[in-house]
């Protein structure tokens, strides 16, 4: 087993709105108002379009052979494009199978435009088999591969219908789901200085994804009962051991019975 899976958070991107909509004057508050009022007038949504979205954090869980890891890349301080370049170093050094949820409807998406913008360059992320066969028939970006696989998309069939939350097949699978914390308050956290808030949300989020990622495999038949209780019991091993209490909190909403 050597997959990364991995999560984003976002808010508008302001300095985009600006220019978009001739906005200049206005603080960033105001713009993101006028962003979302201009999206639910165009499409019954306040959910901007992936080009609209600035990454502010991305947590990840990793599971290699010998390791188990939950962390936020960078730190508070971190740009944007620290951010996208630690992610895409990773993948370049070790070509992880990524795993996700609903990945390659928004999080891959948006990390291309904004790794577009940076000027990150990501060639391991987008071969995908002209330098390196192995990539031809299993790569990062064709929807029914491997290499990334996204648990939403897999899990529905492919069927749009079909689709559920990630807090809705966690609580179906006896996992935490979310602790008080949504997508919808990150803008609001970020503006208000809680970027750690928002990293630890984003931790949460992913760790809800490995979970529904082991249950998956024990389906998949990949791993077998004792296999699976084997990483279970890793996952609660790590959540006690980190000292972090947002870890505490996870552990604590996990054992309580359903």
């Amino acid at each position: 087993m050597n997959c990364l899976v991995f999560d984003i958070e976002t808010v508008p991107d302001v300095e985009l709105g600006r220019r978009l909509f001739g906005l200049e004057g206005l603080d960033d508050a105001a713009v993101a108002k006028a962003m979302f009022a201009h999206q639910r007038a165009d499409a019954s949504t306040e959910f901007l379009p992936h080009i609209q979205h600035r990454v502010v954090a991305i947590a990840c869980v990793l599971r290699s052979r010998d390791q188990l890891k939950v962390w936020s890349l960078g730190d508070l301080q971190s740009t944007e494009t620290q951010l996208l370049g630690r992610f895409f170093d990773g993948i370049e050094k070790y070509s992880p199978d990524l795993v996700s949820w609903n990945g390659g409807g928004f999080d891959l998406p948006v990390l291309h435009y904004r790794s577009l913008k940076a000027g990150v360059q990501a060639p391991r992320y987008w071969e995908t088999g002209d330098e390196d066969t192995t990539f031809r028939y299993n790569n990062y970006l064709s929807r029914f591969h491997w290499r990334h696989l996204d648990l939403m998309d897999v899990l529905s069939g492919f069927q749009v219908r079909a689709r559920a939350s990630l807090a809705d097949v966690a609580a179906l699978l006896g996992f935490p789901g979310k602790l008080g914390f949504s997508g919808d308050q990150v803008w609001d956290a970020c503006l208000a200085g809680r970027l750690q808030a928002v990293r630890r949300y984003c931790e949460t989020d992913v760790l809800n994804t490995y979970l529904i990622y082991l249950r998956f495999q024990f389906l998949r038949g990949r791993l077998d009962r004792t296999q699976l209780d084997a990483e279970l019991e890793r996952v609660r091993g790590l959540l006690r051991s980190s000292g972090e209490p947002h870890h505490a909190e996870f552990l604590q909403a996990w054992e309580v019975p359903s």
